[in-house]
């Protein structure tokens, strides 16, 4: 982000701050709208918001990362910003808000912590996918370079015994600093003691979470581990709990929420997160191109150990189908896996009945999401939303309203 587009989207953040404060006309005696006004506010435009101050805040970071090195700044805190703001579906800030919003219409302060997680949250996002696309060896995140290539292409004259190195230890030190700047924002919330330290333990147990999930990915890519339950294990924790569960219960814990529905709303996170996950592992292998920021098959040519890859390997097995388990062996986890190989694992998870299944399990984990937010006494409008936001990430067409998430940028 060069220093005239910092300046330029700090200052249009600022005046739109301001102007999210003024609502509608409807001002309290301080000059700013009334909380009530303000959260409704944001119902209608939560990623906007959130967006809004993440700009703001990473126009700042940026320039802070330039007074300390001005080639650190360019390179890494730049690409960091570019990278955040460049996309994604700002997926868990919408979960985290509308469980702040599931207890009722909150205050001033409740409003400003969670924007400040919601940004937190995607500053983590951004390291998770940074590191990701290392780990996997990924050439593209976004329709554009992934930021390891990028970094690597950008001293391609210099005469670097090996530039993919360099691009992939800059690329984990932008992850590091996304990281690093997500702990910040999170540590700096104008919350009560209570809540902090409630705060403090899940965003820690979230983030332990994320990474073990990911280890159990990488250690089953190594591995050829095709176990069912370690597949369902990796999902839960690297995408099922920091996905959808943990947001949604950091907005309820700001929302003084009680027992019962703060175990409701972690209950049906968790089941939408892993349907959001499964119609993740689907659509990265039957999806249209188009709809996705990367080539089809990406996890098969890793060799990842989907739910959907270890069922149909299961099914197979359990079958005595040879003929799948040889194209499973043959084609899974080769870098010049190619449309040929897509191709004839496709027919294999469609012979094997693991796409109907694994569709099956995604309707109904959604399901039970729904029953479980039956059980609880949310405010109207949120449970609304957060049936139509878990239909969505689900990839399940039984909720209108606003562009689903499966198949779309992360």
């Amino acid at each position: 982000m060069p220093p005239d587009e910092a300046t330029g989207a700090a200052t249009a953040v600022a005046k739109h701050d301001g102007a999210d404060r003024a609502g509608t006309g409807l001002l309290a005696r301080d000059g700013h709208a009334p909380a009530a006004v303000r959260a409704r506010q944001i119902d209608a435009e939560v990623t906007r918001t959130v967006e809004r101050r993440l700009a703001l805040l990473l126009a700042r970071r940026v320039a802070e990362a330039a007074s300390v090195d001005a080639v650190f700044g360019a390179d890494v805190a730049e690409r960091v910003a570019r990278f955040t703001l460049g996309g994604g579906r700002r997926i868990r800030p919408q979960f985290l808000w509308w469980g702040l919003r599931a207890c009722g219409l909150p205050d001033d302060a409740q409003i400003d912590a969670a924007l400040h997680l919601g940004v937190a949250l995607e500053l983590l996002q951004t390291c998770a996918l940074i590191h990701d696309d290392v780990m996997d060896r990924a050439p593209t995140r976004r329709n554009r370079p992934a930021l390891h290539i990028d970094c690597a292409a950008q001293y391609e004259a210099a005469a670097h015994p090996d530039r993919r190195r360099f691009g992939e230890s800059a690329a984990i030190l932008a992850g590091d600093l996304a990281l690093a700047w997500a702990d910040d924002k999170a540590a700096a919330l104008h919350v009560s003691e209570r809540h902090a330290g409630r705060i403090r333990a899940a965003w820690a147990r979230m983030r332990m979470e994320m990474v073990a999930g990911q280890y159990l990915d990488v250690q089953g890519e190594a591995t050829r581990n095709r176990s069912l339950s370690q597949a369902l294990g990796a999902a839960c924790l690297k995408t099922a709990r920091y996905t959808v569960e943990r947001p949604l219960q950091l907005g309820a814990i700001l929302g003084d929420a009680d027992e019962a529905t703060l175990r409701a709303l972690c209950s049906a996170g968790r089941g939408a997160g892993l349907a959001f996950q499964l119609r993740d592992d689907l659509d990265d292998v039957f999806c249209d191109a188009a709809r996705r920021d990367k080539p089809a098959g990406g996890d098969l040519r890793a060799g990842k150990p989907t739910y959907l890859v270890a069922l149909a390997h299961a099914r197979a097995e359990a079958d005595g189908d040879r003929q799948a388990l040889e194209v499973l062996r043959r084609c899974l986890g080769r870098p010049d896996f190619d449309d040929t190989d897509l191709h004839d694992v496709r027919h294999v998870l469609e012979r094997t009945g693991a796409r109907q299944n694994v569709e099956e399990k995604i309707r109904r984990l959604t399901a039970q999401s729904m029953h479980e937010l039956d059980t609880a006494s949310l405010d109207p409008v949120a449970g609304a939303r957060l049936r139509t936001l878990i239909h969505q990430a689900a990839g399940v067409s039984s909720a209108p309203g606003g562009p689903a998430f499966a198949g779309a940028v992360q």
